[in-house]
């Protein structure tokens, strides 16, 4: 055969196969490259949403309180980029905002898509942009800012490096605020610029997060918190919390917990404990506030007054175990009132009114454990979560059928708070229904939304249950108060002022016993003007780890400072 045939040949042969391969590209594996030069010539970005804000009350007007700043992610396509260019310049301007290492961007040039920076301040985007650097490109996003700095930290909480919503409001309403993303689909020139061309261009608009208003007074909020941080200092333990609550809607109007951190400066605390929120989250035994519930139920059931005698013998027994009055004077011995042992907080006189829930002067059987559940669960609340808009816990409270063993002594001491685990919210909420008439509202902390500039109020708060009878609230207000008008006021109630409260001072459990060297103080004060329903409801808990704290000691002088503010902020007027 000759060279020319050979060659003519090897030509065909040539030929055949560039046909047999265009054949599979153009008709086989049409649909296949078609996808990868689409891809190639088509600019897809996601439109990011913006955050949504939250605001606080200064009156009836919001403030923002959470807002954004735009921020920027650099992004690189390596497939065009210079990389000596772009190292240069993007090491200088970026800084710590790099993200990325270059011997990693620019190792596989078939990615396209490469995030080198993120959180760029605008200034530094600035000079990126000026630079013009092909392969180059910034997408704006936003970074939030908390301009009050550590004001209500742990009830607003903080949004991480992933931009989801952290502890408090931020955590619990992340769905509300985070907003759904868009989508921008088009056709792209080499330079990754978007071009107003193509047939199958998309734009899906971003749809914004909701910006929240709290129920929250901004004013308010800042001096409880100064409040209680002046007290820590001057009594000397390490946390305070306090919650103000409006005892006839269930709006929460403070909500404050020290020591707090800086949400814009989150990574900086000594651990994740710092972040939480303990009006909601944290349960713990209250003590004898919970008096309040008991002494409620023995009234509701017509087992008890305030004026019913009891013998008080300074020390009682249940199962087999002593319980004890931490006061233990001669002249609180033998014949009692009710309202004697609620003015000196008798744990032996609770215990008596679980008796007489069941029909018995001497035991405490089945039917009185079953109606003191019955009213601190499904009438209080206690030991469920109540609803508020934050992450919150439920606590313990065992049904009588659930202990295993003391089931008597266990609900003997229930009657004053232990044995039991609340959040400081739940007690709130049940004292508030306590004293408004009987009616529990849902504690809440949003009060509406902004909406194109408009504050939008969510409906007026109803309440959602009856928990006593007016005639028991008007009977339990009066207990309170006078518990306040005994030795226990320290003369801070002014003339014309309706001020009630109840301390409480609870032993903590260590190694699965009640340990004798720290102690949790509690107290629930609530208040307005003398003749009229409370106007407002506080509770303060007051504590540090292997410390003894007291209810009468700690908590009352800061409820006292905090009594004082509000009573004046609020205006209430004393009684003619």
């Amino acid at each position: 055969m000759s060279r020319n045939k050979l060659l003519k040949m090897g030509l065909l042969a040539v030929m055949g196969v560039i046909v047999v391969r265009l054949f599979f590209i153009q008709i086989v594996q049409h649909d296949e490259w078609v996808e990868k030069a689409a891809a190639q010539q088509t600019l897809m970005n996601v439109l990011k949403a913006e955050r949504g804000e939250i605001y606080m009350l200064d009156g009836d007007e919001p403030v923002a309180v959470v807002m954004n700043a735009t921020v920027y992610t650099v992004i690189i396509d390596p497939m065009v980029a210079e990389q000596d260019e772009v190292e240069k310049k993007l090491t200088e301007v970026l800084g710590d905002k790099r993200v990325a290492e270059w011997g990693d961007v620019f190792q596989d040039k078939s990615r396209r898509y490469y995030v080198v920076g993120k959180n760029v301040e605008r200034r530094a985007a600035e000079q990126i942009a000026e630079a013009e650097l092909t392969g180059v490109w910034l997408q704006a996003s936003t970074k939030r800012v908390y301009p009050e700095g550590e004001l209500a930290a742990n009830l607003l909480g903080f949004v991480n490096a992933d931009g989801v919503g952290q502890y408090g409001v931020e955590g619990a309403l992340n769905d509300e605020l985070v907003g759904t993303d868009g989508l921008l689909k088009t056709v792209k020139d080499i330079n990754n610029v978007a071009l107003s061309i193509g047939e199958d261009n998309i734009k899906i608009p971003a749809e914004d997060g909701e910006n929240i208003v709290l129920t929250i007074d901004r004013n308010m909020q800042y001096n409880v918190e100064k409040i209680i941080a002046g007290k820590a200092k001057e009594l000397g333990f390490q946390n305070v919390s306090a919650v103000v609550l409006d005892p006839n809607s269930g709006k929460v109007m403070a909500m404050a917990n020290y020591p707090g951190y800086d949400p814009a400066d989150y990574g900086n605390v000594k651990s994740a404990a710092d972040y939480i929120n303990h009006v909601v989250e944290d349960p713990f035994e209250p003590a004898s506030v919970c008096k309040t519930f008991t002494f409620a139920t023995g009234v509701e059931y017509g087992v008890m007054s305030p004026e019913k005698m009891f013998v008080n013998n300074g020390e009682t027994t249940v199962d087999g175990w002593p319980i004890r009055n931490a006061s233990q004077e001669s002249f609180l011995l033998g014949d009692q009132t009710l309202q004697t042992a609620f003015n000196y907080s008798l744990n032996t006189g609770s215990t008596q009114v679980l008796r007489w829930l069941g029909g018995s002067e001497t035991d405490i059987n089945a039917q009185g454990m079953a109606r003191l559940y019955d009213y601190y669960y499904n009438h209080f609340g206690l030991g469920q979560a109540t609803g508020i808009e934050l992450i919150e816990a439920t606590g313990l409270l065992y049904a009588p059928e659930q202990v295993e063993y003391g089931v008597a002594s266990t609900y003997a001491n229930m009657t004053f708070g232990q044995n039991m685990q609340v959040t400081m919210i739940q007690v709130a909420a049940a004292i508030a229904s306590i004293v408004n008439g009987g009616d529990y509202y849902t504690p809440t902390v949003v009060a509406g939304k902004m909406v194109d500039g408009e504050f939008v109020k969510n409906e007026e708060p109803k309440p959602v249950r009856q928990t006593v009878s007016k005639q028991t609230s008007e009977t339990m207000r009066e207990m309170l108060y006078g518990t306040r008008r005994a030795w226990r006021s320290n003369g801070t109630d002014k003339e014309g002022y309706y001020v009630g409260g109840k301390t409480g001072t609870a032993q903590v459990i260590k190694n699965g016993e009640y340990s004798f060297d720290e102690t949790w103080a509690t107290y629930v004060g609530v208040g307005g003007t003398e003749g009229e329903l409370p106007e407002y409801v506080i509770m303060v808990r007051v504590w540090e780890e292997n410390k003894l704290a007291d209810g009468q000691k700690h908590a009352l002088p800061t409820f006292n400072a905090i009594k004082d503010y509000v009573q004046d902020y609020l205006r209430i007027k004393p009684a003619a």
